[in-house]
């Protein structure tokens, strides 16, 4: 028997690559760096400046840090007119000469950090006012309180048009206008709390006449804040004072006081014209004008010469402020230069805590901390303060939190680490012992950009020797004060003044606005100088 026919087998099929290990290796097509523009270019090469200036200023080399400063400024203002993108290099020198005249703030407080200066309230000069009828406006201003609409009555009488055609005025204007630029600042907190309180939103222009809406105004009856309170009327309704805080100067407590406190004298006399008059001189006084002369209105109360002459003033005051203020474009006051809002969270420290090392912590100037906290009145929160910080940086202070003790917070400071820090280096830098600071932090640098702690206080925080009799007394910021320029705004200006058209106008309207904030010594405030 013949043997089976052994099957046929198919070849082996081919590698789909048969020679892929041959194949040569192309690199990746490299990627095209995008070229940054002019604008971005000078911007970067400010900030740079900045950044040294900053590091300058936590050397102690203050006149290196002002030429750092100048140096950044110059860089913005050399930017030609044509330049695209030009709006954000204009910004950026916007946000860099606010940021230097808080940082020369900062260097002129040195040695002064626990010494409260006031401004003055512009309450005291409602006594001096005369409210005169233009008999060609009387009309204008008749139409506008029928037509403006408001939760406060807006009564027509002669006092009211008088003061409207005051605040019409080239000097009366000058006041509405410095107010609303600040009103801004705090408009949305107060329209919020008076509208949980259930009082009418005019209201917020009381505050205008009180205080100018500055949280550290003063009068000459010691009532401070942005709504004026005396001591007792502050303790009555909850704004606390002991020897480093007041609530009286916290805005959102001040505030909350104030509503409540107009709303119980509202429901005390049933009329908003006379709790206005009791707000200013007291429901007491306000009683005895009623009782003597049998009228529960106002304007025949005043009629009748029974309110205090400032009384008299304030009500219509106050009713001016809100026609115009409710009718802006009808007096070229709709384009203001006003505040930005006020934009802050708020930190419960748990211990005795310096404000300097939360400044450090947000890498923010200490003045700016300052400003959102005027009811503290030391360089040191107490415990169970609450601290507000500018928006977006709670994280950051409870880093800072974390790298020092909680014992250590009034004492000791921080120190944002950069590229070729030593502990010897820091050491000379702040004074300090090296095997100190190495101990502290555990013997080891933390990376470029890292926060470490630094067992030396901070300048100014351990001052020795008696205080003297000005020391001891409220500082208070006159309106007639001569005013000055910080060194890096002034640099600015100067520029300004003397560079051809095409840097002059890098910063329309913003290098003037913040040099007229720049800081001062003592009680002294600012003028932009004159060309």
């Amino acid at each position: 028997m013949a043997a089976p026919a052994e099957p046929v087998l198919d070849p082996p099929s081919p590698p789909s690559v048969f020679y892929g290990n041959e194949v040569p290796a192309m690199p990746a097509p490299v990627a095209t760096l995008a070229r940054p523009t002019d604008a971005e270019f000078l911007i970067k090469k400010a900030d740079d400046r900045f950044a040294d200036g900053k590091k300058a200023l936590e050397a102690g080399r203050a006149g290196d840090a002002r030429l750092e400063f100048d140096k950044a400024l110059e860089a913005l203002l050399s930017a030609p007119e044509n330049l695209p993108d030009r709006g954000r290099v204009e910004r950026r020198l916007e946000e860099l000469i606010e940021a230097i005249y808080r940082y020369d703030a900062d260097q002129a407080a040195v040695g002064e950090s626990d010494k409260v200066a006031y401004d003055k309230s512009p309450k005291d000069d409602i006594v001096e006012m005369t409210f005169s009828i233009n008999p060609g406006t009387r009309g204008k201003v008749q139409d506008m309180i029928h037509s403006t609409a408001s939760q406060l009555p807006l009564q027509q009488h002669d006092t009211v048009i008088g003061a409207v055609n005051y605040f019409s005025s080239e000097r009366g204007k000058r006041v509405i206008a410095a107010g609303l630029k600040r009103q801004a600042k705090y408009k949305t907190m107060i329209a919020r709390i008076l509208a949980e309180e259930g009082v009418p939103q005019e209201l917020i222009f009381l505050a205008q006449a009180e205080s100018g809406y500055l949280p550290r105004a003063m009068s000459n009856k010691l009532c401070v804040g942005l709504w004026q309170f005396s001591r007792a009327t502050g303790h009555d309704y909850g704004l606390m004072q002991t020897a480093s805080t007041d609530d009286r100067m916290d805005p959102e407590k001040a505030t909350r006081a104030a509503a409540r406190y107009l709303k119980d004298l509202y429901g005390h006399f049933g009329d908003w014209y006379l709790a206005m008059a009791a707000y200013d001189c007291g429901p007491a006084c306000v009683d005895h004008a009623v009782m003597r002369t049998g009228y529960a209105d106002f304007f025949e109360l005043r009629r009748l010469n029974a309110l205090p002459k400032e009384t008299q003033n304030y009500v219509p005051e106050i009713l001016a402020m809100t026609i115009i203020g409710k009718n802006a474009p009808e007096y070229g006051l709709d384009h203001l230069d006003v505040e930005s809002p006020m934009e802050m969270e708020s930190i419960e420290v748990e211990t005795a805590t310096n404000l300097a090392l939360i400044a450090d912590a947000v890498d923010r100037p200490l003045s700016e901390l300052k400003e959102l906290n005027p009811a503290l009145l030391k360089s040191v929160a107490p415990a169970g303060f609450n601290v507000h910080v500018p928006k977006g940086t709670l994280a950051a202070v409870e880093t800072a939190f974390a790298v020092v003790p909680r014992n250590k917070r009034d004492s000791w400071r921080l120190h944002r680490v950069s590229e070729g820090d030593t502990f010897a280096g820091l050491a000379k830098r702040y004074s300090a012992q090296t095997a100190s600071i190495s101990q502290v932090n555990h013997q080891a640098l933390p990376e470029a950009g890292g926060l470490m702690a630094i067992p030396v206080a901070y300048p100014g925080d351990r001052t020795t020797g008696a205080r003297t009799a000005s020391a001891r007394k409220p500082a208070m910021k006159g309106a007639g004060a001569k005013r000055r320029p910080a060194p890096a705004v002034a640099s600015a200006l100067r520029q300004k003044k003397t560079a051809p058209k095409t840097a002059a106008k890098a910063a329309p309207k913003t290098a003037q606005r913040s040099a007229s904030k720049a800081p001062v010594r003592h009680t002294a405030s600012l003028r932009t100088p004159s060309s």
